[in-house]
């Protein structure tokens, strides 16, 4: 959750839940880090949250061996893989993987500007939720800066994917997500959920949401020396039709929550929040990126600006209107 208000550098108080506290951009007040497993390779990483001028966005700096001071910007075109999470990486292979966690949190926070320094080339699991990186966000503390936060406001519908999956984004008066997964387990089964990017939400309603796989999947991945970090702290595992965390759930449909968790973090690539309705259906960190592509590629379907001029109701033009579908 937000602090009940956030304070600007000259004095002034922006309270939680109100359109101000939006229209800014906003940093951390403090640098904070974390020690963690990273979930695919299984090594220790340290990474440090530092607070960063108006305008810099999130940028990712690596502080390890050969790769020591190399900077990727977090952003979509930058992202090399979406097989089993999102990485960024720039062209001499230098890359940072499972962001997306991350990503969710300082979408859920607000926070448009950080450097994050990591000594490793993914960022640590810790639970398998964003709960952690909002933890650590609340702790450093949230500054807004005398800067207006940028946004990207959706004119026209975009669509990508197939009858069997597929990644949707529409005009819409905010920001607001929903999301249907399909599985054959029962512990799974059909899930649909939707919420509204809004008020702090993010931290009680999704925030606790866990990565989840299917146990022949993980052994799976390990023989092919993958999740080598994976356990029952840091996932949900489920076995044909039985959650085998022994604490079980931390929402009944916990399964769904964190794939709208995951395109929070993977949509907040664009490099701003985006005020627009997401629709995935059985989709994952492959078309949420090809999503922003497709997007970002057709100038008509889409506009950017301050926060305040793009969060007010749009006028369209019926031919603006007009569907743009892209499969």
């Amino acid at each position: 959750m937000y602090a009940s208000a956030i304070v600007t550098p000259n004095g002034a108080f922006l309270f939680k839940g109100t359109a101000l506290l939006m229209m800014m951009q906003h940093t951390l007040k403090n640098s904070i880090h974390c020690t963690g497993i990273g979930l695919h390779s299984g090594a220790q990483v340290t990474m440090t949250l530092h607070p960063a001028p108006a305008d810099t966005g999130i940028i990712v700096r690596r502080t390890d061996g050969a790769a020591a001071g190399t900077e990727i910007a977090a952003l979509w075109h930058n992202v090399v893989d979406t097989r089993l999470c999102t990485v960024l990486g720039n062209d001499q292979g230098v890359v940072v993987g499972t962001v997306e966690h991350l990503m969710a949190a300082l979408a859920g926070c607000a926070v448009d500007n950080v450097v994050i320094e990591i000594d490793g080339p993914e960022v640590p699991a810790m639970d398998g939720s964003a709960w952690p990186f909002v933890f650590l966000i609340e702790c450093a503390g949230i500054e807004a800066q005398e800067q207006p936060r940028h946004a990207i406001r959706i004119l026209r519908d975009v669509t990508v994917g197939d009858p069997t999956r597929s990644a949707a984004l529409s005009p819409a008066f905010a920001s607001s997500y929903a999301f249907e997964i399909d599985f054959a387990s029962a512990a799974v089964a059909h899930q649909h959920g939707e919420m509204d990017l809004m008020d702090g939400n993010f931290t009680q309603d999704i925030s606790r949401a866990r990565t989840f796989g299917f146990l022949h999947e993980v052994d799976a991945m390990r023989s092919a020396g993958l999740a080598r970090g994976g356990s029952l702290e840091n996932a949900v595992v489920v076995d044909g039709d039985t959650v085998m965390n022994p604490d079980g759930l931390r929402y009944t449909d916990e399964f769904v929550r964190h794939k709208i968790l995951d395109s929070i973090g993977d949509l907040y690539l664009a490099g701003a929040p985006i005020i627009g309705h997401f629709e995935g259906f059985r989709s994952g960190h492959m078309l949420n990126n090809q999503l922003l592509r497709v997007l970002l590629a057709n100038a008509n379907a889409w506009e950017s600006g301050d926060y305040d001029d793009m969060a007010a109701p749009p006028v369209y033009s019926r031919q603006q209107q007009k569907r743009v579908a892209v499969g």
